[in-house]
């Protein structure tokens, strides 16, 4: 059986995999590591992958993208991933602004995970496309009335999430579809 390893960033990000991973890809077995923030996660990221030599698992790196460039940043963890050697066998993602992006991507589920009577429209200007939103966080807690907080709000609006690609946010539908492949190949 497969084994998905699975590093973030941080706890959040961590809450919203361990939820929607089994619904994606329901025949493997995962184990998620959260860092304690981007600088360790680039930091110990290298070592981590270098001490993982269980057979048969593959890995995902996810981070967000916050203020940086994302080619950039790309770039950087790729290259220690290669130092790993592990290059084959991961698959980074990067949240384009924040994590909070996907979850303005699908309006809906925040409305049912944090029990709201109403949303902002999903055809809005600002939602249509949401990781153009470089303050999603915020977004998200004003318009939540403050009921979003980055962990416990993950583990609400998670299960609500759709994951058939008609989340408005183009790195949510990106991360769910590279894992699915990372998993079949």
């Amino acid at each position: 059986m497969l084994n998905l390893v699975c590093f973030t960033e941080e706890l959040s990000a961590a809450k919203m995999l361990a939820t929607i991973l089994p619904k994606i890809v329901p025949d493997i077995t995962h184990q998620i590591i959260d860092f304690q923030g981007k600088t360790d996660l680039e930091n110990n990221i290298k070592q981590k992958l270098q001490h993982y030599n269980t057979p048969n698992t593959k890995f995902l790196i996810i981070r967000d993208k916050d203020s940086g460039d994302c080619k950039e940043i790309k770039e950087n963890l790729l290259t220690k991933i290669r130092a790993s050697g592990k290059e084959e066998l991961s698959l980074i993602r990067i949240a384009c602004h924040e994590l909070e992006s996907f979850y303005l991507g699908d309006l809906q589920a925040v409305k049912k995970g944090l029990n709201l009577n109403s949303v902002p429209s999903q055809t809005g200007k600002k939602y249509r496309n949401p990781d153009n939103l470089s303050n999603a966080k915020q977004e998200l807690i004003q318009n939540t009335g403050k009921l979003y907080q980055p962990v416990s709000g993950s583990k609400l609006i998670a299960p609500h999430l759709k994951l058939d690609g008609s989340n408005k946010s183009i790195s949510f539908n990106f991360l769910i579809s590279g894992i699915q492949k990372l998993c079949d190949s």
